[in-house]
């Protein structure tokens, strides 16, 4: 029988990763649905190849353009995510959630009611709304499975081992372009020199979030969150090879360490394919990077951004909103050349420091309208905050 698949944001670097998985092995899986933003050219091609009758598409524009193109053809089209009801009938096997951003949570909040397993890639998601979303997991007994290269490793390390055995998890990070940059250039750095990763081809958004290191925050709120584990339980350590993903230590006196090659394709297979007995073509084990690990502490003086992990709650709130919402607006400025590289962390610590946002450590997010409308609050007032600077 043929797994019936979801890929919601199937334009993106996720999505036709994961889609490029399964055209490999075609004749195992039915796709259902398939979802974007602003790409129609490529999201018509997308269900031309894959034969699949249900889209959407969010931008109004490319929705009327979709329209048009689709219209002799048995491919149903919608403008928003109000229509799962419609599509399916009964649970799907898989669903990919890629969606960047903010617009991520409502689909994928949405779809855990219709499908087995879900694989979120939306850190927005596990940031700011995983009480709800773990209520949804229950409640609908939907399988999670993390795809984020860290995150799967995690759970794929905890494999026969209770999340209580844990003593220590270490996150890695290359350290993007400047770790090993003085300080006194951190003035000069430009928009050019931020988005050149080292180790990853990434999107604009997250080569900075990489560069400043919040990436790594994130990364730690959402292990906190998926394995429901104190902070003080884990750590970041400076990894520029990129080549281990995870290290976890257990209090039996036992410890993992996941490695993989620098590519989304491995976890986006295990996810797909887990149990199935099917194999993926790798690079051999690298002798020269295993004996070249490299592991630093990251140095808060010129990755200050670590320093937002001391401000965190330990329980689920509307803090972490706050926090994302500012650095995408921050990001968004440096990248349209409104800011400097370093005013992004000298803002984004200015802002949640402030009373009005405090108060939101204790404050949990009733349901999705409680981040976005926090969320646009917050860019207005980044927006304005930087303007009468």
């Amino acid at each position: 029988m043929k797994s019936r698949v979801v890929i919601l944001g199937s334009t993106g670097s996720i999505g036709k990763t994961t889609l490029k998985l399964i055209e490999n092995n075609k004749k195992n899986f039915e796709i259902v649905l398939l979802t974007a933003n602003k790409s129609h050219k490529l999201l018509f091609h997308q269900a031309k190849k894959f034969n699949v009758k249900n889209l959407i598409i969010t931008n109004k524009k490319n929705f009327e353009l979709l329209k048009k193109k689709t219209k002799n053809s048995k491919i149903k089209i919608y403008n928003d995510y109000n229509n799962f009801d419609i599509f399916f009938k009964k649970k799907v096997d898989y669903t990919m959630s890629a969606i960047t951003g903010i617009p991520g949570l409502e689909p994928t909040i949405k779809m855990i009611k219709f499908t087995k397993k879900i694989v979120i890639a939306n850190k927005e998601s596990i940031i700011c709304a995983w009480n709800l979303i773990n209520r949804e997991l229950i409640k609908n007994k939907t399988k999670f499975v993390p795809v984020d290269s860290e995150h799967f490793s995690i759970w794929y390390g905890l494999d026969r081992f209770n999340k209580d055995n844990i003593e220590k998890i270490f996150l890695t990070a290359s350290g993007g372009p400047f770790f090993k940059t003085s300080i006194t250039d951190f003035k000069k750095i430009t928009v050019n020199d931020a988005l050149k990763h080292p180790s990853w081809k990434m999107g604009k958004k997250i080569s900075i979030d990489s560069a400043t290191l919040i990436n790594k925050v994130y990364e730690v709120i959402e292990a906190k969150n998926i394995f429901n584990i104190n902070y003080k339980k884990i750590d970041i350590l400076i990894h520029p090879n990129s080549y281990v993903h995870a290290l976890l230590k257990f209090n039996n006196g036992l410890s993992k360490i996941i490695i993989h090659d620098t590519t989304m394709k491995i976890p986006i297979f295990n996810t797909l394919y887990l149990h199935k007995n099917m194999q993926l073509k790798s690079k051999e084990i690298s002798l020269y990077k295993l004996n070249n690990l490299n592991f630093k502490k990251v140095d808060p003086a010129v990755f200050p951004m670590i320093k937002i992990i001391d401000y965190l709650p330990q329980n689920n709130s509307l803090y972490e909103t706050i926090i994302v919402s500012a650095n995408d607006k921050l990001v968004e400025l440096f990248l349209n050349k409104k800011i400097k590289f370093i005013d992004i962390q000298r803002y984004l610590f200015k802002f949640i420091k402030k009373k009005e946002f405090l108060k939101y450590k204790s404050k949990k997010p009733n349901n999705i309208n409680d981040i976005i409308e926090l969320n646009n609050y917050v860019g207005l007032k980044v927006s304005n905050l930087i303007y009468k600077s």
